[in-house]
């Protein structure tokens, strides 16, 4: 590419992002903007509240377009996993991530009262930000947060769950879906999900640590 192509393809993207700033600026929606980027042909599982998420997303300020998070470049560039609806992420991704296929990717557009508000997050968020996010969904899977999987995944019946049995549950789950993992990949996820939810640190998610949601009792 010469110099000039370069230089003139540099001046039309700085306008493009020149424009949508404008735009962010002059919004004061609180709600989340959703694009769809791709979707891909066939769906056969859209994500809901309480699945089991495995997401790349880039996030950037509205305002000039900076970079404050890379998933690639975070924790040795694996995709994250979360739980969706229960606040592992900001509100606003919790939102634009709904009714997303495997294989989705989607521009969410975030504003202050949904991401991090009048305090930010120091030092890569300034108060007030809107902010937009890229991201690419690579897999859907039903997540450990209902009452009714919980004593499928309990094998034992002895109201907590152990490494063993939240594996063997994920396993089968994509057998099921006929995407069947090797155990890194499964050991990845219950690095994830353990760190988050066994809030005792004692090698178990018992019943009150597993539903977040705090209702269909056991």
């Amino acid at each position: 590419m010469s110099n000039f192509n370069f230089l003139f393809c540099s001046f039309i993207f700085l306008q493009m992002w020149s424009f949508l700033v404008v735009a962010a600026e002059d919004d004061s929606s609180s709600e989340v903007k959703i694009e769809v980027v791709f979707k891909p042909m066939e769906c056969s599982k859209k994500s809901k509240r309480g699945d089991l998420m495995n997401v790349h997303y880039d996030g950037y300020l509205a305002k000039d377009g900076t970079q404050f998070y890379c998933s690639r470049s975070d924790k040795a560039g694996h995709p994250q996993w979360f739980v969706l609806g229960v606040g592992q992420v900001i509100k606003g991704l919790d939102q634009g991530m709904n009714d997303m296929c495997p294989g989705e990717k989607r521009k969410i557009t975030v504003p202050p009262s949904l991401g991090f508000g009048k305090e930010g997050k120091d030092p890569v968020v300034p108060p007030n930000a809107t902010l937009v996010f890229e991201v690419e969904l690579y897999s859907v899977s039903k997540g450990p947060r209902n009452m009714e999987a919980f004593r499928e995944i309990d094998l034992d019946q002895d109201k907590s769950l152990s490494k063993e049995e939240v594996k063997r549950y994920l396993n089968l789950d994509y057998e099921r879906s006929g995407t069947p993992k090797d155990d890194a990949f499964y050991d990845k996820i219950m690095e994830d999900i353990f760190k988050k939810n066994d809030l005792d640190v004692n090698g178990l998610i018992t019943s009150k640590e597993y539903n977040v949601y705090q209702h269909d009792e056991l």
